[in-house]
């Protein structure tokens, strides 16, 4: 019995069909191998030997299975552009939200259930980066399934309509001042809660002894949360219109009734637990006023600078200058 030994015909030809499902090959390799003959009679007419001409036919097709991928349009990138934009935009959005979300629940939950700060860079630490991976690889996943699916609808055809709307500056920067806002009074809303189960001192009983006056319960430390949780409305209606004049007064408002009683639980005795300042030696001899004063001063300048800062946002952002102020 005699072989026969297969020409680079039939070795290309197999090479491309093989990729193909059963019952596509059969006539995928019936056109490439007239395919690969005309374009090596072609040759052959021109003056080329026979194993020259097929050599060159099969160079200029290339590589079987990326010829065999564009048969059955089939991507050979993970991603092809049909897919990729929507994708990208997809990603995008869930590190932008749900990422920085999720962190901040976190430190959170970690803050309140009394961890220290470094089991809470740990915990933050050890979840940015697994959910970092989840967050790229499932959609990343579902979007290849979807490319590679034989039923998958072609991606909508651009148009003008798709165009986004000019970024509003401004509105861009009251967005970070949004965050921050958020964050930072949704941690000082926590260490307010925390403090009262966490302490580095302990009563006779074993209990931790909190910073702030447990007597205050009954009253001013629901009233400053309140107050916290109204400066996030705040800082919403700020992001969402701007700074105007309704909100310098709402912000002159909601300082005088964080300001005012806080000042005054402070000056009487009454903001801090005394058996918290036993602990820590308080009034610390001569000091103890000099303390006090400075404490007082710095709140006071804090308040007032936050409320003139509202009136020169508003101010500068109706077209005016800062030094108007006193005109208006």
């Amino acid at each position: 019995m005699t072989t026969t030994t297969p020409t680079l015909t039939d070795r290309y030809v197999w090479a491309a069909a093989r990729t193909l499902p059963e019952a596509q090959r059969e006539e995928f390799a019936r056109e490439l191998r007239e395919r690969i003959g005309d374009e090596v009679d072609a040759r052959r007419g021109a003056g080329a030997a026979t194993t020259d001409a097929e050599r060159a036919a099969l160079v200029e097709l290339g590589d079987p299975a990326a010829l065999a991928a564009t048969y059955v349009d089939r991507p050979l990138q993970l991603i092809g552009p049909r897919y990729y934009l929507t994708w990208k935009r997809l990603v995008t959005t869930l590190f932008a939200v749900v990422l920085p979300i999720a962190l901040v629940a976190i430190v959170l939950a970690q803050v309140l259930g009394g961890a220290d700060v470094a089991q809470v860079f740990a915990s933050v630490l050890g979840t940015a980066i697994p959910l970092a991976i989840q967050l790229a690889f499932w959609p990343t996943l579902v979007f290849a399934l979807i490319e590679r699916s034989p039923r998958s609808t072609p991606a909508p055809t651009w148009t003008p309509d798709h165009l986004p709307q000019v970024r509003d500056q401004a509105r861009a920067g009251r967005l970070g001042d949004l965050i921050a806002s958020v964050v930072f009074l949704s941690i000082f809303a926590g260490l307010i809660v925390w403090q009262q189960t966490a302490s580095p001192f302990v009563d006779e009983a074993g209990e931790p002894i909190p910073f702030l006056n447990p007597d205050l319960w009954s009253f001013w430390i629901p009233w400053f949360l309140v107050l916290l949780a109204l400066e996030v409305l705040f800082a919403a209606a700020i992001y969402a219109w701007g700074w105007n004049w309704w909100l310098v007064v709402a912000n002159l408002l909601l300082n005088l009734a964080f300001a005012v009683p806080a000042l005054w639980l402070f000056a009487t005795g009454r903001l801090v637990n005394p058996e918290y300042l036993a602990e820590i030696g308080w009034p610390w001899g001569d000091a103890g006023g000099t303390v006090t004063a400075i404490i007082v001063v710095v709140f006071v300048a804090v308040t007032v600078w936050d409320v003139i800062d509202g009136v020169v946002k508003t101010v500068k952002g109706r077209g005016g200058s800062a030094l108007a102020i006193g005109r208006i």
